[in-house]
């Protein structure tokens, strides 16, 4: 257990940044999710604008330190890879 003031002041802050941090990863797997279900459904445009809202969501995340660059890198090139491979 924390002892003293500034390691108690941590606590504090990483609690508050894990609840944030939570957040954002649930929000990008939402848009990532809608993505996936608008593919499944095979409504190309649908796709393609959930596409289009998704990107900045993935962006933000890596940007943020919730996952690696290259993580939301991979995941967008295979979303739109997916995508473009529908009929249209």
């Amino acid at each position: 257990m924390a002892n003293h003031q500034s390691a108690k002041k941590r606590i504090r802050q990483i609690r508050r940044r894990s609840q944030v941090n939570r957040s954002r990863l649930s929000r990008m797997r939402t848009y990532v999710k809608k993505v996936e279900a608008a593919i499944e459904s095979g409504d190309a445009a649908a796709a393609k604008d959930a596409l289009k809202a998704v990107e900045p969501q993935l962006m933000r995340s890596a940007q943020k330190g919730i996952v690696h660059k290259n993580t939301a890198s991979r995941k967008l090139s295979r979303l739109s890879a997916r995508i473009k491979s529908m009929p249209a």
